[in-house]
């Protein structure tokens, strides 16, 4: 085991009181959470209101992170601060005025899909700017080739649609009206993405006013070393955790089906992880050259895996601030599929991420035993269903994220019909929501039996869904892992993988796994049958009792309990 410097294991001495310190650290991070909530409750698209496909905090002028909300989605760890401090480098600090709004979601800054757009405004006091409050939510369309997830046709970003870098979309309250047409004329869903920017705005507007409070309560003085202290907290706490890890590098590899336009080639995801002291540094030398595809990131996506990853081994449950990563160091080279070079496609930035994520804690499995549990689902889980309601005329999209299983643990089996590591506490939209708003039918949305890994702990089961379009209508499916299923450790088994079915009204059906832009016709129908994670240890030291619940919850049949665990006895529902 490695040893701690002093330095890094001092406890931390603030220049406030640690009564002070906790008051605004849980302030700061109260703010956010406000942000949040008001952003869900005035948001126009479903993606924001119910399934939260945003995060919200607070940046310091140096673009790094003060705070983030809870929830939200775990793979926008990375880069708020990268969008806030393009708009410093290119106004400064002096640059702002009270009631600036700016927009941004350039591919070359952000590194993803351009429906991620970010919203932030300056925070003054005194006269100067000392914060900027920020948000991403997932806008429903922004132009370009691209309808809702799944698209595999881009090959450049110019194709994906209207690109804003650091654009004052308000400037001294003022909106400049020649930006917004630009936006109105050049998108899909004009209505309900210029009800999300202002709905992202009015978040900003309340991190702004809570700020001012705290700062009227606190000097600024005393509030930025309280910001510090956190810092510095989170970093001991997290390199702790490292500096119990033994000494040594570590290397892990798997596979992507594939770009989406090439499909018979796999990409590969490899990674090294290196321990040293209470460093832990994460390299991507090896990973696959970026595609002639959307199936792209730009560093940040590199970076938001890496990240993930990180907190999940040292402090899962510890608040969001920049100190929490000060430990991490990543190299990420250009011109990979996590680091692409300027103007590739990022339509599909994060669907590589989970895989990433999952490798990374698979190389650091022999050095953590008991610790690392099976893999998860492995993919995204979302999907797209678009045209024009025949009833109004008017142009939809249905997307929807949907879950799967997690892989077993050394304590447990894994949880069932949860969304990937990436996208932590999404939800998926209600069905009755969805027949309301959209000319589909859901017909079938349950467990996916027997499709945990077998284990001593079995892994998390995925779900069967069918929907059933009413009327002409189209559909993107973009599945991945399906050859190289979530895998089992310590003797566990793999889970099954991600599936589709394409059903036609005229009883003929085929299996689809990447493919853009499906007609489909009145009575046609989709399932979809997400993958279970891997199972956990040795499937013989199962205990009965839990295959005998298995059996009466209708998670296991009993031909799959005699196959996986030699389990013969007749259980009653």
């Amino acid at each position: 085991m490695n040893a701690v410097t002093p330095a890094e294991m001092a406890v931390v001495r603030p220049k406030v009181n640690p009564v002070t310190l906790e008051v605004v650290t849980n302030s700061l991070i109260a703010y956010a959470d406000e942000m949040a909530l008001a952003l869900c409750k005035s948001a126009y698209n479903m993606m924001i209101y119910e399934v939260r496909d945003f995060c919200c905090g607070l940046i310091d002028t140096e673009g790094r992170m003060i705070c983030q909300n809870s929830g939200g989605l775990p793979i926008f760890l990375a880069d708020l601060g990268i969008a806030v401090k393009d708009g410093i480098d290119r106004y400064g600090l002096d640059g702002f005025s009270p009631g600036d709004v700016i927009v941004m979601n350039h591919g070359g800054v952000c590194g993803q899909h351009l429906n991620n757009v970010v919203v932030y405004t300056p925070c003054f006091h005194q006269g100067k700017v000392v914060a900027f409050a920020a948000n991403r939510a997932h806008w429903v369309d922004v132009g370009g080739m691209r309808t809702g997830f799944g698209n595999s046709q881009t090959f450049e970003i110019y194709q994906e649609g209207l690109q804003m870098r650091s654009i004052k979309l308000f400037e001294a309250g003022r909106r400049n009206d020649a930006v917004w047409q630009i936006i109105t004329d050049n998108i899909r869903f004009p209505e309900s993405s210029l009800g999300d920017l202002r709905a992202q705005t009015a978040a900003c507007h309340i991190g702004e006013r809570r700020l001012a409070e705290l700062l009227s309560r606190f000097s600024l003085a005393t509030v930025t070393d309280c910001i510090a202290a956190s810092w510095d907290q989170a970093e001991a706490e997290a390199r702790a955790v490292v500096a119990k890890i033994p000494d040594g590098r570590y290397t892990a590899q798997s596979w992507l089906d594939s770009d989406g336009r090439v499909l018979d080639v796999p990409l590969r995801v490899k990674v090294t992880v290196e321990v040293k002291g209470s460093d832990l540094t994460i390299d991507y030398s090896e990973m696959h050259p970026q595609v002639n595809s959307p199936l792209n990131s730009g560093f940040s996506g590199g970076l938001s895996a890496a990240r993930v990853a990180f907190k999940c081994l040292t402090m899962p449950r510890a608040p969001v601030n920049e100190g929490c990563f000060r430990g991490l160091n990543l190299i990420s080279p250009e011109g990979t599929i996590v680091n692409a070079r300027w103007g590739a496609a990022l339509g599909q930035w994060s669907v590589a991420l989970p895989t990433v994520i999952d490798t990374i804690l698979r190389a650091l499995a022999p050095a953590l035993p008991g610790f690392v549990p099976a893999a998860h689902k492995g993919d995204m889980g979302g999907f797209s269903f678009y045209g024009l309601r025949e009833d109004t005329g008017a142009r939809y999209v249905l997307m929807n994220i949907y879950g799967g299983g997690w892989g077993g643990r050394h304590d447990g089996d894994g949880v069932s019909c949860s969304v990937s590591i990436c996208q932590g506490d999404v939800r998926n939209t209600p069905v009755e929501l969805q027949e309301i708003h959209y000319p589909f039918i859901v017909e079938c949305l349950k467990l996916r039996e027997d499709s945990g890994g077998a284990g001593e702990y079995r892994g998390g089961l995925g779900l069967e869904m069918r929907y059933r379009s009413l009327g002409k209508s189209s559909v993107n499916i973009n599945l991945e892992r399906t050859f190289e299923p979530p895998w089992g450790v310590e003797g566990g088994r793999n889970g099954h993988e991600n599936r589709s079915l394409l059903q036609r009204a005229d009883g003929s059906e085929r299996y689809v796994k990447k493919e853009t832009n499906i007609t489909l016709a009145a009575g046609d129908a989709v399932t979809f049958w997400t993958a279970g994670g891997g199972g956990y240890g040795d499937p013989a030291r199962r205990d009965p009792v839990r295959i005998e619940q298995d059996l009466r919850g209708g998670y296991v049949t009993p031909e799959a309990a005699r196959r996986d665990y030699g389990f013969e006895q007749e259980v009653n529902p």
